[in-house]
């Protein structure tokens, strides 16, 4: 009987740590990307870089966690809109994502822990 062949290197490897400067830049990405890609670059992000420290993991939840809770704001800003407060709710949304995706980004970059306010904790 034969021995199966070794697997491929990197085969069932966990990922390697980042360093903390390749961290700051992608939780800033991902907090920046929010600005115009809403919950996507978070949730890919999250999927993609939660195992490679825990100053990225943190980030990406956040983020993602704050951009889900923008998105149902934003449905229901889009449904309330025939009343017209639909209107204000949308105008709200897009202020709030900006200037918090900012602050976050900014924190990030910096080093620095930061979690958004109003945000429901979707993603554990």
């Amino acid at each position: 009987m034969t021995t199966p062949p070794p697997p491929p290197p990197g085969y069932g490897q966990q990922p390697q740590p980042m360093n903390p400067a390749d961290e700051r830049l992608w939780a800033t990405l991902i907090h920046v990307g929010g600005i115009f890609f809403e919950f996507i670059p978070a949730l890919i992000g999250y999927l993609a870089l939660k195992d490679r420290g825990p100053f990225i993991r943190a980030h990406a939840r956040t983020a993602l966690n704050f951009q889900l809770t923008m998105l149902i704001a934003e449905v229901i800003g889009w449904i309330t809109v025939l009343v017209l407060i639909g209107i204000v709710i949308l105008v709200a949304v897009y202020i709030v994502r900006i200037v918090f995706s900012i602050v976050a980004a900014v924190k990030a970059n910096r080093g620095e822990w930061y979690t958004y306010p109003l945000t429901i904790p979707l993603v554990h």
